[in-house]
């Protein structure tokens, strides 16, 4: 009986020492389209698990925004295309790729209007694009033009803000629209627009999560733990898929049947190790974006990826 005393008393000691050593503040950016950082806040996964952690959600209209973010010391972790990471260490953020979720072609598109008269990314060549810069989208474009026999100079890609380029598209100041779900899912169902590529056969790699080097090697054991509540709210897409639509089309705004059409673009999607094979893979999405001079500078992948304790 003293022994398995002795052990309680071991094990809350322990487990007081591990809150103790968690961190006072977790600053965590956020999109409306991040599926499972938006189930994680709306059901507290955070709050509960970290009890002496103040956490603070910042919503950012895209990845690009919050790795600015990240970069001047605003923002602790945060989730983002594969893009914008390459782009911060260009600009010279000290951050690590963290973690790793799956590939999702069938969510990033090429749209163009539903009477449109291009019916090939080959037609593009010309016209004006819509698209964020610096973004996933920019990278279905530049591999889905190569796919097509051209580059980036061969098109007129106009840099907008996802809310700023549908507004664009559906005046007809834009021929196109390179974008991502939700916001394809919401166009598609109101029949304005017509899907002309998407990821499917291109090399894409998923989403990252990231995180600035100093929080993170200050205080790996907590992100190792944050990961895991992250997949366990992506895993809700499954166990409670009715719940979690319902649930993300209040947040988000948007019709249910918008969230559940961005499901079926979706594979499962738990947070991943970024791996070899995804450091090649997006070293090489780095120098693909250098030789098309859109990168200012050459980045090294491999020398920002966290090692998990």
């Amino acid at each position: 009986m003293r022994v398995l005393r002795l052990a309680m008393l071991l094990w809350v000691a322990l487990a007081g020492a591990a809150q103790a050593a968690d961190p006072a503040t977790l600053r965590i950016g956020y999109q409306k389209g991040s599926i499972s950082l938006v189930l994680a806040k709306q059901h507290r996964l955070l709050e509960q698990r970290f009890a002496n952690t103040r956490v603070e959600w910042i919503e950012f209209p895209a990845g690009p925004q919050m790795l600015e973010a990240l970069n001047i010391g605003s923002l602790d972790i945060g989730s983002t295309g594969d893009i914008p990471p390459i782009f911060a260490q260009a600009a010279g953020a000290d951050l690590l790729y963290i973690g790793a979720e799956p590939a999702k072609p069938q969510a990033e598109v090429i749209l163009v209007p539903k009477d449109s008269p291009i019916s090939a990314v080959g037609e593009l060549k010309g016209k004006r694009i819509a698209l964020q810069k610096g973004s996933s989208a920019h990278n279905l474009l530049l591999r889905a033009l190569a796919k097509a026999g051209l580059g980036i100079r061969d098109v007129q890609p106009v840099y907008l803000a996802p809310a700023d380029a549908r507004a664009a598209f559906e005046r007809g100041s834009v021929d196109a629209w390179a974008i991502w779900d939700p916001f394809y899912s919401a166009i598609d169902l109101e029949g304005k627009a017509r899907l002309l590529a998407d990821g499917q056969g291109l090399g894409l790699i998923g989403p990252f999560m990231l995180g600035s080097r100093a929080y993170v090697e200050a205080h790996g054991a907590f992100v190792g733990q944050l990961l895991d509540e992250i997949s366990r709210a992506e895993a809700l897409t499954r166990s409670d898929e009715a719940g979690s639509i319902r649930l993300l089309a209040q947040f988000m705004g948007l019709p249910e049947a918008v969230v559940q059409r961005s499901f079926s673009h979706r594979p499962p999607s738990p947070v991943l190790p970024v791996s070899d094979e995804i450091v090649a893979a997006q070293q090489r999405t780095a120098a693909l974006f250098f030789d098309n001079k859109i990168l200012p500078k050459r980045v090294d992948i491999a020398g920002a990826v966290w090692q998990r304790e």
